[in-house]
């Protein structure tokens, strides 16, 4: 929307100055932040005016569920790639367009109240944190961001700017885990000691090594700009739209993807937090007999991580997670029929307790009990309320929490919670990519690889692994020169 078009150019002016500004303005040509009018005001139909970082892909998606709440309008669009944000360009006509978010920010700042990010996971971090400077609530698509040490600078900036955040995994706003929930709270299962969860991810390339093709930028992408945070490189064909989540620089591969729509539950349900130790194996590739492939930029094809997690009051004991992703799959349970579907076929999540199991699928989505005839036998009261919409309210609870303000609602995974578990999925990475690093023999003749026989001791308050510092240089990256988280 064109400037000239709303009454923002006034953002001081009092309550009266704004309803006689707003007389000469049309109506239906109005988007109007709720902030302007003060404390205590509301914009013309309460509603939201939220600004979209991102938004090809999943961020069309994530835009048009705000605005399908009927509470939030979508003043602001901005991408770095014309060809992926046109299907959003089209949907919302009226949003003023920019391909840099610093640039949108800088001139629309005062035009706006809350921003969507959905960018690659290495430019999660930068967006989310300036938003919230500026006093902006915040949706940031899983995962949180790219690095440990992020994670735990945005956890701490969300409390400290009293801004609405939200991860955009929306599972944790289904029916599904609240029923894994009041299972568990009932001692259906007894208690729990351990946790398998497998998926099918990656369903993109890694262990590979990086194209040496140089093609030509395509003309409606800003390479410099998608880049952002990272370390320069030439562009590569087939990075964008989704592959770059098998990179490191950019994703933070089958974890960042999906460990937080799996992981989330048993956050949730057994009050999980940080964990203690962490181990991994993974998959690799040989490029000739006895040759195995060295491919520090991608990802592994597959790996196993495990993660220890610390007693709780939900729990008796130390929890064991399992994390297995590239197909790998724990055993069936015995409970479990020959021909009865395990997780969802792709996906899925086994909680082991001491009286009993229950699993689910991707998104904590179709709980069972096992074995499955207990279903028909257990009955438990409703103890948590349901989400409106179940996950797909997941956007609209979103909005309703911005527009109620700072701590007067509770939302599914705002950044206090989202934050840990965004640590954890990034932990279990620090595990892979430690398990997948070489070293030189001293004879000159190989490879070994220490980090994938050993634990990793993971100290919390400084986040750094004790015993093995090699990983440590991930837990907070470098930046490119020119950008900065700002803290």
């Amino acid at each position: 929307m064109e400037k000239k078009n709303t009454v923002q150019e006034q953002p001081s002016s009092s309550r009266r100055d704004f309803i006689k500004a707003a007389a000469g303005t049309a109506a239906g040509l109005m988007i109007v932040p709720r902030h302007v009018l003060g404390k205590g005001y509301v914009a013309p139909s309460d509603k939201l005016t939220v600004a979209g970082v991102g938004v090809g892909g999943k961020g069309t998606s994530d835009i048009a569920n705000f605005f399908k709440s009927g509470k939030a309008n979508i003043g602001y669009l901005c991408d770095v790639d014309d060809r992926r944000a046109a299907t959003s360009v089209k949907n919302f006509p009226q949003a003023k367009f920019y391909k840099d978010w610093r640039e949108m920010f800088e001139k629309e700042a005062k035009n706006f109240d809350a921003v969507s990010v959905s960018t690659p996971d290495h430019t999660h971090a930068v967006v989310a944190m300036a938003a919230m400077q500026l006093g902006k609530h915040v949706y940031v698509q899983k995962p949180m961001t790219h690095d440990i040490y992020e994670a735990r600078m945005l956890t701490e900036a969300a409390e400290k700017y009293k801004v609405v955040t939200q991860m955009g995994n929306q599972g944790s706003s289904g029916d599904g885990v609240r029923q894994l929930h009041e299972w568990h709270d009932a001692g259906i299962i007894g208690n729990v000691h351990t946790v398998y969860i497998w998926t099918n991810r990656p369903i993109w390339p890694q262990g590979i090594p990086w194209p040496t093709d140089k093609p030509a930028v395509p003309k409606e992408l800003d390479w410099n700009l998608w880049l952002g945070t990272a370390p320069y490189k030439d562009y590569v064909d087939n990075l964008i739209p989704g592959s770059w989540r098998g990179w490191w620089d950019y994703g933070t591969g089958a974890l960042g993807d999906l460990g937080c729509h799996l992981m989330e539950a048993p956050f949730r349900i057994l009050d999980l937090k940080y964990a203690v130790d962490m181990q991994a194996s993974v998959g690799s590739v040989f490029t000739a007999f006895g040759k195995r492939g060295i491919f520090p930029d991608s990802c592994p094809p597959s790996s196993h991580a495990t993660l220890t997690f610390p007693k709780t009051k939900k729990t008796k004991g130390n929890v064991t997670m399992h994390w297995m992703d590239g197909g790998i799959k724990p055993e069936r349970p015995e409970e479990l029929g020959p021909n009865e579907l395990f997780g969802d076929g792709n996906s899925g999540i086994l909680f082991v307790g001491t009286k009993g199991k229950m699993m689910a699928s991707e998104y904590a989505a179709n709980p069972r009990l096992l074995p499955l005839s207990r279903m028909e036998e257990v009955k438990v009261k409703q103890k948590f309320a349901r989400v409106p919409g179940s996950a797909e309210g997941h956007y609209a609870q979103w909005v309703e929490g911005c527009i109620a303000g700072y701590g007067k609602m509770e939302l599914s995974s705002p950044f206090e919670k989202a934050g840990p578990l965004t640590e954890a999925i990034l932990m279990a990475n620090l595990a892979i990519r430690g398990a997948d690093m070489p070293k030189p023999r001293a004879t000159g003749n190989g490879y070994d690889y220490p980090g994938a026989n050993l634990k990793m001791l993971w100290d919390y308050k400084n986040m750094k692994v004790t015993n093995f510092d090699e990983v440590n240089q991930w837990v907070k990256r470098t930046y490119r020169e020119g950008w900065s988280l700002g803290v």
